[in-house]
């Protein structure tokens, strides 16, 4: 349930993406709140500017999350976001331990928007494979 102060929180997101559209950056925008609401950090994506696929703003603050809270507080924080985190994004919000995702636009709203935002091919892949080889690595590092 999406409350009128995630909408306020939401609507900076979106200025936030609109703002980058003025640096000459994609229009995309993510802020991250504490439990009362105060804006902790926020991000845009810089995708072109920096060279760097994986510059999307949600993974940005994820990143920032990890780094500088605790597992407890970022467990109650919420990332406010203009489109809804993609695969890459949405994994790493998971890792970081954010507490909650609040986003405006689905990638089914960005894709009929943007039909080039959904052209991505999927890559071929094949496996599992090796699994006693893949293990031993792992049981190194879990189990010892």
């Amino acid at each position: 349930m999406i409350s009128t102060a995630d909408e306020a929180l939401l609507r900076r997101a979106i200025a936030v993406a609109a703002h980058a559209v003025t640096l000459g950056d994609a229009p995309y925008g993510s802020l991250l709140a504490a439990p009362d609401g105060t804006v902790l950090t926020e991000a845009h994506n810089t995708v072109r500017r920096d060279d760097d696929i994986t510059a999307h703003p949600e993974l940005k603050l994820a990143r920032w999350a990890a780094r500088e809270l605790t597992p407890d507080t970022a467990s109650r924080t919420t990332l406010y976001t203009s489109c809804q985190p993609c695969g890459m994004c949405a994994g790493a919000l998971v890792r970081s331990g954010l507490g909650r995702v609040v986003f405006a636009l689905s990638t089914e709203q960005l894709v009929e928007l943007n039909p080039q935002s959904g052209a991505w091919p999927t890559i071929p892949h094949d496996g599992p494979a090796l699994f006693p080889e893949a293990r031993a690595p792992l049981d190194a590092y879990y189990l010892s």
